[in-house]
């Protein structure tokens, strides 16, 4: 029988033994990042598989995030830690409906949010991540832009850049969606003093009230870096769990309890161990067709730094 700690020992043993890189997204829970050789954002992750030594990589994380990295490292085994760990906005839209919007905008860049599938990132001019949406659309030669597939974060954008017109579906990250004005009411009447960070994949009446709006690397920094000394959280819970760990001098609180990402509890301790010792997870196969078509919008991000 298993203790977390002696199972821990083990994944460290195994994943040495087995030339396993193992990567861990900030939603995961603590036990897992405690094993992971990085930890961070989608794309920041794929980055980290492109340059670990490792011929094998473990994306902790949900099945576009493991995509990506595959995009970015063809020639390593990539495996997905949970073969059902999905991402309902990555799979909001198919690529016909894409191709009949791009028909639909002409003129328009195709500004995908990296949380899309690697089929429809054949179809997209440009990938961008939480942090680097706003500096990449102010630099498109386009004014014209079709944003998928999340409409609140592209709104958030796209109250910054006025000179531009936008396009969007109707999607977005369900999890995120889950917070309301309410809850920030509630949480802001329950801790005056607390800063409140949130995700730009929340409403935008929510981000509206923040005290900061930012990536989930970004709210985790903001909290490093402020001198407040509570915070309210508007992000997938487990962030308030990992800053308790972090930063214990400092006061932590979820803006609503319902935003858990089901698809990221998938994965547990034991599939990372099952995988690092080669009896779990999913093996990540793209065709090289889909791979290239997706990499070029994936580089067209890397060239704006």
């Amino acid at each position: 029988m298993f203790t977390t700690e002696t199972l821990q020992q083990e994944i460290r043993r195994l994943k040495k033994e087995n030339d396993v890189c193992i990567l861990a997204h900030a939603y995961q829970t603590q036990d897992i990042l405690e094993v992971a050789d990085y930890i961070g954002d989608s794309f920041g992750l794929s980055k980290q598989a492109a340059s670990a030594p490792q011929k094998t990589v473990l994306m902790c994380g949900v099945r576009f995030m493991a995509e990506t990295a595959k995009i970015l490292s063809p020639e390593k085994t990539v495996l997905l830690s949970h073969p059902q760990a999905g991402c309902p906005m990555a799979e909001q839209l198919t690529l016909e409906e894409l191709a009949e919007l791009k028909k639909q905008h002409p003129d328009s860049a195709v500004v995908a949010y990296i949380n899309t599938t690697s089929a429809l990132k054949t179809l997209c001019d440009v990938c961008v991540t939480s942090a680097s949406a706003l500096k990449i659309i102010r630099a498109l030669p386009q004014k014209e832009i079709l944003f998928i597939p999340d409409c609140n974060l592209g709104q958030w954008v796209a109250s910054q850049v006025p000179e531009k017109t936008f396009h969007f579906i109707r999607g977005g990250c369900p999890i995120h969606t889950r917070i309301t004005a309410s809850d920030v009411a509630a949480a802001r009447a329950a801790h005056p003093e607390a800063k409140l960070l949130v995700h730009p994949e929340c409403l935008p009446e929510v981000s509206a009230q923040a005290d900061y709006v930012g990536s989930t690397t970004g709210i985790m920094a903001y909290a490093r870096e402020n001198d407040a000394s509570s915070y309210i959280i508007g992000t997938e819970n487990s962030i308030v769990q990992h800053l308790q760990f972090e930063l214990p001098d400092k006061t932590f609180y979820p803006l609503s309890k319902a935003c858990v990402c089901e698809d990221m509890r998938l994965t547990t301790l034991l599939d990372v161990y099952n995988c690092v010792r080669g009896a779990g997870g999913e093996e990540i196969v793209l065709s090289n067709e889909v791979r290239s078509e997706a990499q070029r919008s994936i580089d067209a991000m890397l060239a704006f730094g």
